[in-house]
């Protein structure tokens, strides 16, 4: 790519605009301001007075597969997320039937006569916005339809829990290509466990929605039509959940997860329920059970 730097000259302080556009056309983590190209029309946000969120992805011609400007407009929506208050549950979709893709192929092509650098920088922009959708402070879902493939699949991986219509299909195909699953793999053996993410890895093969649920990467399947019955149905049972606790809860499990159980580790729970008791969130719970009433995040 001619109008990329070196390496070494890549910093905050000395990036183009063309260089931003190119790597993020919505917002590049190195510059303050949107892209002048920015495309508000590749990913929606809706939102419901009530705290639930919905982000679709919105290359149907394209199948919803990622380039770095999708993946730029998704990380804007998930980073928002993280200072929004009273969210109960986001779900994440794909328009036009597909949930995604994986890699677009154009963007594929022009990376193979990048440099080294240049495609860890690319491959930077993946893993920031993996990440900031596993942090994201409340029930992330994803809903599959179609397919997800690739880091379509490793996006699913990274939420908190995901659905699959029948008939969907998943693959981890990046061998087949001479490459590996790099940025998604944390999600991934999150979700299935390690024994099989090296099956899906290395076989590369395309499964099935009932497949995806037996491995771990997805937690139910759907018949066909019944996807805003499920969303439905979700979103009236987490109607009685505090959100901040909410927060706080799924905070605990990614501080908590693979910790020895030591003094330290009890301590911090502690500290944890003990702020929670105390919380406005925490007493108006329990005063509202006790009087029988509905807490005030239930009215």
């Amino acid at each position: 790519m001619s109008d990329r730097k070196s390496e070494t000259d890549l910093n905050a302080l000395d990036i183009t605009d063309a260089e931003a556009a190119e790597i993020n056309r919505i917002v590049h983590p190195l510059v303050a301001d949107p892209a002048p190209d920015a495309d508000d029309n590749l990913v929606h946000v809706e939102a419901t007075p009530d705290g639930v969120v919905f982000i679709t992805i919105n290359r149907p011609h394209k199948k919803n597969a990622f380039d770095a400007a999708t993946i730029g407009a998704l990380h804007e929506a998930f980073e928002t997320l993280h200072g929004a208050d009273h969210l109960r549950a986001v779900f994440i979709r794909g328009a036009g039937g597909t949930f995604s893709a994986g890699a677009d192929l154009g963007w594929m092509r022009d990376a193979a006569d990048w440099s080294e650098a240049d495609n860890r920088d690319d491959a930077m922009g993946l893993a920031a916005m993996l990440k900031a959708l596993h942090d994201v402070p409340t029930l992330t879902v994803a809903v599959v339809e179609g397919a997800a493939m690739g880091g379509g699949a490793g996006l699913v991986a990274a939420c908190d829990m995901a659905v699959a219509v029948e008939g969907s299909r998943f693959a981890f195909s990046e061998v087949k290509l001479g490459l590996i699953p790099a940025t998604i793999a944390p999600y991934v053996i999150e979700a299935v466990g390690a024994r099989r993410a090296r099956q899906l890895f290395l076989t590369a093969n395309i499964f099935d929605a009932d497949y995806a649920a037996h491995a771990g990467l997805i937690d139910l399947v759907l018949p066909e039509g019944s996807v805003d019955e499920f969303i439905s149905m979700l979103t009236d049972s987490l109607s009685g959940n505090a959100p901040g606790a909410m927060g706080e809860a799924k905070r605990l499990v990614h501080d908590v997860a693979g910790k020895r159980v030591d003094h330290g580790l009890m301590e911090d729970t502690a500290k944890r329920i003990a702020r929670a008791r105390v919380s406005e969130e925490g007493r108006e719970g329990v005063r509202a059970f006790l009087d029988k009433r509905k807490p005030r995040w239930a009215e």
